[in-house]
């Protein structure tokens, strides 16, 4: 397990209600989904830029009797 790291944020009230509000969660569980979610961009758009040129071998068919 990584090591946790204890952090000042100031973040305006306003900001962090309505990302509370999207998130259903606390403080703490809404500023880690959301570096989460940073964290992931790069990744999403590497995969976004694939979109089209990656060909699979098996149907959808095949892969929904492969379950």
């Amino acid at each position: 397990m990584a090591t946790a790291r204890k952090i000042t944020v100031e973040i305006s009230s306003e900001l962090l209600e309505k990302a509370q509000r999207a998130s259903g969660t606390g403080i703490t569980q809404t500023v880690r989904t959301g570096l989460q979610l940073l964290a992931a961009s790069r990744t999403y758009a590497r995969l976004r830029q694939l979109r089209g040129k990656v060909r699979f071998t098996r149907t959808l068919a095949e892969l929904k009797a492969d379950r």
